[in-house]
């Protein structure tokens, strides 16, 4: 089953519609153990399989701090962005499942990682924040951490924050005009997130 479907999602090179439904398949299946074959598709030579490997991850996550743990050390390495995407998709799961509120010690964790592909996936994963639960009811909480990147040095890391935070502001437009206030624009990393959030 696992190889029909690994050349099944070889065949599609865009999206993330199929990884999902393949990361549901693999689940059901009881002719495997799912962690085991989740470790083996993150080593994948295709980047599909990998992103399949990084969803059902994410899929076991939420009930093993293994699969957790792989999340944030194997996954967060590749550098292939559409894993990356998928690692923010799965984070999200992890969240959702758990409840955001209940989740909120792994998002910090993840948002004071010195990897910057970790921070991004907490970041892309939730957007748009404030229509996911807890943060719906305190989006000065999602603006304050989001925030907290501002200066950080991957610059796709700050685009992320940016387009978050400008997704925020559509709502909130008070809360986040509040917090770049305080922001010193002279440092040109905090002046590239500004533009992104004001335009």
């Amino acid at each position: 089953m696992l190889s029909r479907i690994i050349a099944s999602i070889k065949k599609v090179e865009h999206g993330f519609k199929h990884i999902l439904e393949a990361g549901d398949q693999l689940l059901k299946d009881t002719s495997h153990d799912p962690l085991e074959t989740a470790i083996k598709l993150t080593s994948g030579e295709s980047y599909q399989e990998r992103m399949l490997g990084a969803w059902l991850l994410g899929l076991l996550s939420p009930r093993s701090n293994k699969a957790l743990t792989l999340l944030k050390t194997k996954v967060v390495t590749d550098d292939n962005w559409r894993v990356q995407e998928m690692l923010a998709k799965a984070f999200d799961h992890y969240c959702s499942s758990i409840g955001y509120e209940k989740a909120l010690p792994e998002i910090r964790l993840w948002l004071n990682d010195p990897q910057p592909n970790l921070n991004r996936a907490v970041v892309e994963g939730l957007r748009i924040w404030t229509s996911r639960p807890y943060f719906k009811e305190h989006p000065d909480v999602a603006i304050k951490m989001i925030s907290r990147l501002k200066s950080k040095e991957s610059e796709y890391l700050r685009k992320s924050v940016g387009n978050a935070l400008r997704d925020i502001s559509k709502k909130h437009g008070a809360l986040v005009e509040e917090e770049i206030r305080t922001w010193d624009l002279e440092q040109p990393r905090i002046a590239f997130v500004y533009r992104l959030v004001a335009k």
